[in-house]
């Protein structure tokens, strides 16, 4: 069976790779091109360093991307590349894939865990020192 060809909004990969950044956000949501506007005005901003570090990787070196920006709308220049994105307490890897075009990074990594609470052991509780040990 062939694996349907991606699309985002009508465009392959290919040619959103092409689209310069101008026509790309106006493809995007209204709140993913707030927040590129307002992060190309931000002098603070990290995505421009950050794109320049994976022109770096494609050219043989292999540099790990670590940020703890989750706000970045993930650009169709980033696909196939592997970030690390910090949940609050580790760094966790993203490879890019087609499908994340358009979305924030920190979407993809959790920022909570799936509580497992165990079974109550000898001393949780006042009644339990009362029960015979088996």
């Amino acid at each position: 069976m062939a694996r349907k060809k991606f699309t985002y909004r009508g465009l392959t990969e290919e040619e959103l790779q092409k689209l310069p950044r101008e026509e790309f956000m106006n493809l995007v949501t209204a709140r993913a091109r707030r927040t590129m506007r307002r992060n190309e005005e931000n002098p603070q901003h990290r995505q421009e360093k950050l794109l320049e570090k994976l022109g770096k990787e494609k050219e043989g070196k292999k540099v790990r991307l670590r940020t703890h920006q989750r706000d970045l709308v993930v650009l169709p220049e980033m696909i196939g590349h592997r970030i690390e994105v910090y949940n609050g307490k580790e760094f966790q890897a993203v490879t890019i894939k087609p499908e994340m075009v358009g979305h924030y990074i920190g979407e993809f990594v959790l920022t909570r865990k799936k509580v497992t609470h165990s079974s109550p052991g000898m001393g949780a509780t006042r009644s339990s020192m009362y029960v015979p040990l088996k």
